[in-house]
């Protein structure tokens, strides 16, 4: 267990010495919300066992089949992330905001010519779904007596002379005086060697995971739904941050303050297939099952670092890194997902999802790096775990009330963290034989830890509260 913490902690720390691609990396890649239509994002995203709603292109392509009529829909949404943080007892919260769009697509229905046909229908679907957001503004601040970041460049420079130093971490920290050697070239101190400076960090970021689907499907007797969806996601991540020590007190000699600020871009895309089937048992209930394949995304990293220190008797000094580059390989796990609905006349529905996922199964792959210790650390930090999912419907043509709810179970073995997710959801629509308009919010809450770096003694406990308001335009025909 102790190997575990410490692993969790050096990944947070890791972060800030030298940019790595790393179990994290493979966590935030691999989790995903499933965005879509207002309709779906309303109900919890409860869809695996009902249809004919763009959004189960992505979650159970066998809702392909239920579509009668050709669609073409269309869902921009405004999204919030509050963010706020503890740490050594003192808080701080911040707010983004973010326009983007959920879900564009269209679907065409094609209808046997012979009546007796068996086969009732057959479906082809194109376009966009978001799958995740990454959106989201933190303001982190507190005091250190105990130690620094700098503790941890004095620690990577033992026994390395300053040639040979680390470009991305220790050199620039050398280049500012904020470590220097003592008594020999490969024996290091600290500017801060007892703590005492107070600490703050600043982290922005921004991007999504968006997934291009390309799905076919068919209506089988009116009981026999089935769908397959090629599935291309491209996704976009940006993080900027910047973290500080400054000697409010001026109790650490010579010292005044010090900031590191990187900036890091991830872009890449991927390829996946889902197949589905949802089979009507009677005209009251439907059960669902899908299995997605794993994701394979090809990854590029790009970043940088600036670091500067001020000292007490006026002297400052800036350092900046390379501009680094990485490409890489990340698979993520496979899903398998279980659904019953139930529908009650042309008055309501009710619908539940259950789905598998083992985030410990996720692996980077480089030609030129094995990434042997990132991946055990993804099997042994990470477990497989559940999401559930449900929503219902009352209709009161033209108009349907809805509701849902998603939990998303923690993806950390041993409660090594928090990470469990909720989402409450609502929404309203108006639907006629040519158009429909559906309106949806959804508000989500988490809450996890978060280590400045190494060895930091007390863990920043970071909550998340998100708000999203969905629009969904949609036309027949």
């Amino acid at each position: 267990m102790k190997k575990i913490i410490f692993a969790l902690m050096f990944t947070a720390g890791v972060v800030n010495i030298s940019f790595a691609q790393n179990q994290v990396d493979a966590l935030r890649f691999s989790q995903i919300t499933y965005g879509g239509t207002a309709r779906s994002m309303a109900m919890g995203g409860a869809f695996g066992a009902l249809g004919a709603d763009f959004s189960v292109l992505s979650i159970n392509p066998g809702g392909i089949g239920f579509y009668k009529a050709s669609e073409i829909t269309f869902t921009p949404s405004i999204y919030t992330a509050k963010t706020s943080s503890e740490y050594a007892g003192l808080n701080g919260s911040d707010v983004k905001y973010n326009f983007n769009v959920s879900n564009a697509g269209i679907v065409f229905t094609i209808t046997p010519k012979k009546a007796e046909s068996s086969w009732k229908g057959v479906q082809f679907g194109f376009g966009v779904n978001r799958m995740a957001n990454f959106n989201s503004a933190i303001l982190i601040e507190g005091p250190n007596s105990t130690n620094s970041i700098l503790d941890g460049y004095v620690n990577d420079a033992m026994g390395v002379v300053p040639k040979d130093l680390d470009p991305f971490s220790t050199e620039m920290a050398f280049n500012t005086y904020l470590i220097d050697t003592l008594g020999s070239l490969t024996n290091y101190i600290s500017a801060i060697p007892d703590g005492g400076a107070m600490q703050s960090k600043f982290i922005e970021t921004k991007g999504s995971v968006n997934e291009m689907v390309l799905t076919i499907g068919g209506n089988y007797n009116d009981r026999l739904y089935m769908g397959a969806s090629f599935g291309f996601p491209y996704l976009s991540y940006y993080e900027s941050s910047t973290y500080r020590e400054i000697d409010e007190g001026d109790s650490i000699p010579g010292f005044k303050e010090m900031s590191l600020h990187e900036d890091l871009e991830t872009d890449g895309t991927g390829f996946n297939f889902k197949f589905g089937l949802i089979y009507r048992i009677a005209d009251w209930v439907r059960i669902g099952a899908s299995v997605h394949t794993p994701t394979f995304y090809n990854l590029k990293d790009k970043y940088s670092k600036e670091m500067t220190a001020t000292y007490d008797n006026g002297a400052h000094y800036t350092t900046e890194s390379p501009k680094g580059s990485f490409n890489y390989e990340l698979t993520t796990p496979l899903r398998a997902t279980g659904s019953v609905a139930f529908i009650i006349g042309q008055y309501a529905l009710i619908s539940a999802d259950y789905e598998f996922v083992d985030y410990s199964d996720a692996r980077l792959r480089s030609g030129t790096y094995k990434f042997f210790d990132e991946n055990d650390a993804i099997g042994r930090i990470y477990t497989a775990t559940s999401n559930i999912r449900a929503g219902f419907e009352v209709r009161l043509a033209p108009i349907s009330l809805r509701g849902g709810y998603q939990l998303n179970f923690s993806p950390y073995k041993d409660n090594l963290n928090d990470g469990q997710r909720m989402a409450f959801s609502g929404g309203i629509g108006l639907r006629d034989k040519s158009y429909f308009v559906d309106l949806a919010y959804v508000y989500s809450k988490k809450s996890e830890d978060y280590y400045l770096y190494a060895n930091v003694p007390s863990a920043v406990v970071n909550k998340f509260s998100n708000h999203n308001i969905l629009l969904t335009l949609g036309f027949r025909f």
